[in-house]
């Protein structure tokens, strides 16, 4: 997985082929059993075409003279040709189709792979007299292909590509993947073009972590791809007017999914393939070094200079760019957007607490879009009452913790699970100690969306392991850093979240567990009359006997938040299309999940019950 870059499913796949283990595939329908095998034969009949395409491109006296002396015209060395697996369709009606056919491959089939066409009830060649550009997977196999035409002719289009097919569909491919995914991974960027051939002159220069996008809008799945080997995005475009709206078509999903977008546009008249000829590899380095294009500033520059003078026009800019800020969605770019909102204001001249408010309202609008496309769930009909209640309340005020927790929903869970380590991770659990449990349970900090969370649990692993210092509340209160100091004090304060199986359970008649949910400890002690002692008593006895309950709560709902989110997220990507082994894997984690959450549900209900 680390070194080629591949997915679980796939390095086993890989392993067993190379090794010659059958691998079973389960949980598959008769109709997903015979896609499977359909996806299969396309590879296969691809395989052999690029081996046919490119031995006439190397070995027959058509291929030669025209196909491989174009390609040798456009500066392409031999090596970068057969690693690209470059080919060429000779001008004959059915060279292809006839040698097809002779090799016994499916008429059908062959069809669907686009290489062929019928004509006159015959199979014809579809590519004929055109170079050829096959299209790889991330793990080598050929999806299609992408064919250019040689000959002047205003009737041809000047590609024709692969119809969408079990294996070939546009929106998931990146042309250059296969080849550029170590490089991107080594780089930590990869570098955007359009065309197929800019890729391949950025690898003959040795610019590997190079893909192309075809020249479409990117898709999800395309940035997702992207994402599997780095953050960083560095989109290299045509500096002309198609090329800067080409630039900025989908990039509003490229913040969605976190990733940092840049731009680079390439002096007018000129496109990657050129200009790295042009000016060679170390000069082109430093151009895109130099010349690198913050996304939403780039944007907001090129939306006020079309606006000009016109207020119409700017106060659409306005929310353009307020929409896309609210697109940065993950906790961990809380600051990045925050920043954004503040440099934009700056920009547009207009108050800071103002673009706050446009962006919460494109932030509530998104999430209440999201949540009603599901079928109806209590659990979330109740978080989405809860997000729109926080974004009122933001509404109404600059930005403060409560449209935070409206961007970050699990924080309130991640809060109560640190509070609680801070109030008893000290206390007695099972010969060790609560903290020791709470830690074990929670081995990964990437569960954790707030930093501040993940700090504090930091500091807190370190402490335990010296043994001259106890991790108490006290010691985090009086920490020399002010950020932990100030955080631990907010949670010790800090209005937690119970369930209401919780305030049900453990409401006595006198209201006192209510009033500790809506009071601070002190104020709640100051409020009980003296004559009342006895039964405050007998209630606080109860509080300190059921800590092991407010351990299990913390823990148990902060990992069912996070189910949740994860049951979400695979429910809006099983609703899009999929190959069916996609399809498989999102069904068989979204029946794991549910089992999971129904597991802690039944702890849950367990523990707050007896």
């Amino acid at each position: 997985m680390d070194h080629e870059k591949y997915s679980y499913v796939d390095s086993l796949r890989w392993l067993a082929n190379k090794y010659g283990i059958e691998i079973e595939e389960t949980f598959a329908s008769d109709e997903q059993k015979q896609q499977i095998r359909v996806a299969d034969s396309l590879y296969i009949i691809n395989s052999f075409a690029q081996q046919f395409f490119t031995t006439t491109l190397f070995e027959t006296e058509e291929g030669r003279d025209i196909g491989l002396s174009y390609l040798k015209e456009r500066g392409f060395r031999e090596d970068i040709i057969k690693k690209f697996q470059l080919g060429y369709n000779p001008e004959a009606r059915d060279s292809f189709a006839k040698a097809a056919i002779a090799g016994q491959y499916n008429s059908e089939l062959l069809l669907k792979t686009g290489l062929v066409v019928t004509r006159n009830d015959q199979l014809t060649d579809n590519y004929r007299g055109r170079v050829i550009f096959p299209v790889h997977n991330h793990s080598g196999k050929i999806l299609g292909f992408g064919a250019r035409i040689l000959k002047t002719n205003d009737k041809a289009p000047k590609y024709i590509n692969t119809p969408e097919n079990e294996i070939y569909v546009k929106s998931k491919i990146l042309y250059g993947s296969y080849f550029a995914r170590m490089a991107i991974d080594k780089a930590d960027e990869c570098l955007l073009v359009e065309g197929y051939t800019d890729v391949i002159s950025l690898h003959q220069a040795g610019i590997e972590n190079v893909v192309a996008s075809g020249g479409t809008s990117l898709t999800l799945d395309q940035l997702r791809l992207v994402r599997k080997y780095s953050n960083n995005l560095t989109i290299i475009y045509d500096g002309d007017a198609a090329g800067v709206k080409a630039a900025l078509r989908g990039l509003d999903l490229a913040l969605e999914e976190g990733l940092n977008v840049k731009l680079v546009l390439i002096p007018d008249k000129e496109d990657p393939d050129s200009y790295v000829n042009n000016v060679g590899a170390s000069a082109f380095n430093e151009f895109v070094r130099s010349h690198k294009k913050d996304f939403i500033l780039f944007q907001l520059e090129v939306e006020l200079k079309d606006a000009g003078a016109d207020t119409i026009k700017k106060s659409e800019v306005v929310n353009n760019i307020a929409e896309t800020i609210s697109k940065i969605n993950k906790a961990e770019d809380f600051t990045k957007q925050q920043d954004y909102i503040k440099q934009c204001s700056q920009i547009l001249k207009i108050d800071e607490s103002g673009l706050h408010a446009l962006v919460n309202k494109f932030i509530r609008n998104r999430i209440s879009t999201q949540e009603k496309a599901l079928p109806p769930d209590r659990y979330r009909d109740e978080e989405v009452r809860s997000h729109e209640e926080n974004a009122q309340k933001a509404a109404a005020t600059d930005y403060d913790d409560t449209t935070f927790n409206l961007l970050f929903k699990d924080e309130l869970q991640e809060k109560e699970f640190a509070r609680v380590l801070l109030e008893h991770g000290n206390k007695k659990w099972n010969g060790g100690t609560i903290a020791d449990h709470m830690l074990d349970e929670i081995l990964d900090e990437q569960l954790f969306d707030s930093a501040d969370v993940v700090k504090l649990i930091n500091v807190y692993k370190t402490v335990l392991k010296n043994e001259n210092i106890k991790p108490d509340k006290n010691f985090f209160v009086y920490h020399s850093d002010p950020a932990i100091s100030s955080f631990t004090v907010s949670l010790l304060n800090f209005p937690y979240e119970a369930s209401e199986h919780w305030k049900r359970e453990f409401s006595s008649s006198t209201g006192y567990q209510q009033r500790l949910f809506e009071q601070s400890y002190e104020d709640f002690l100051r409020s009980v009359s003296v004559g009342n002692e006895t039964e405050l008593m007998t209630f606080l006895k109860m509080d300190e006997d059921k800590t092991h309950v407010e351990v299990e709560s913390a823990l148990n709902y902060l990992k069912l938040c996070k189910i949740k989110r994860m049951m979400l997220e695979n429910q809006v990507d099983l609703e899009k299309k999929h190959t069916p082994e996609e399809y498989q894997n999102l069904a068989q984690t979204h029946e794991h999940l549910k089992q999971m959450e129904k597991e802690i549900s039944d702890k849950l209900g367990a523990v707050i019950i007896k």
